[in-house]
């Protein structure tokens, strides 16, 4: 393979999905896979756009055939995934392909992909409280559900060493951290 595969990786409130959709807006070169999921289309979306759909019985047997290079069941219910064989088409074109995950998707990414073509950015926020202030400013949650975000949150940022890079996205300054990600994938894939 001669591409690089860049994983967007942090706890949730870091600002890894807004970074992704500025990152698509600013660099459309690079190749941006789509997901798998067994949750129904939604009124509006299409096959292929966003999400490739999948019936349960596909997905789990796309799992037992190691069709996936990542995969996860969200909300005890609906598989989400990354489709292993246009990432690696896309590697092999040596294409830069850009994917943000959580940290389960991360380890399992580095187990299959060879680190020679894996690039990993942790994307962060000025500081805790920062973090658990997005997280509650996003949708209200109940106590219990805030502290398992927080307990997530405090594991995933202890993963940020496990990366090769760490952005820290400032409130209100979501371009210059786009701009940041932008120079470490072109450093990395020169």
């Amino acid at each position: 393979m001669k591409g690089k595969l860049i994983l967007i990786v942090g706890p949730s409130g870091s600002g890894k999905s807004s970074v992704l959709k500025a990152l698509k807006e600013a660099c459309p070169t690079y190749t941006y896979p789509l997901s798998a999921t067994t949750r129904p289309m939604r009124s509006g979306e299409k096959e292929g756009v966003i999400y490739h759909f999948y019936s349960k019985e596909a997905f789990e047997k796309g799992i037992k055939l190691g069709e996936f290079l990542e995969y996860a069941v969200v909300h005890q219910d609906n598989y989400y995934g990354l489709i292993k064989k246009p990432v690696i088409e896309s590697l092999e074109k040596g294409e830069v392909v850009v994917r943000e995950v959580d940290i389960q998707g991360f380890d399992s990414i580095r187990g299959i992909i060879p680190k020679a073509n894996l690039v990993t950015i942790f994307i962060t926020a000025e500081n805790k409280s920062e973090l658990i202030d997005r997280i509650i400013s996003r949708a209200s949650i109940s106590a219990d559900e805030l502290e398992k975000r927080k307990e997530s949150m405090f594991r995933e940022l202890n993963r940020a060493r496990d990366c090769d890079y760490m952005v820290e996205n400032k409130n209100g300054q979501l371009a210059e951290t786009v701009q940041k990600v932008a120079e470490i994938i072109k450093s990395e894939s020169n």
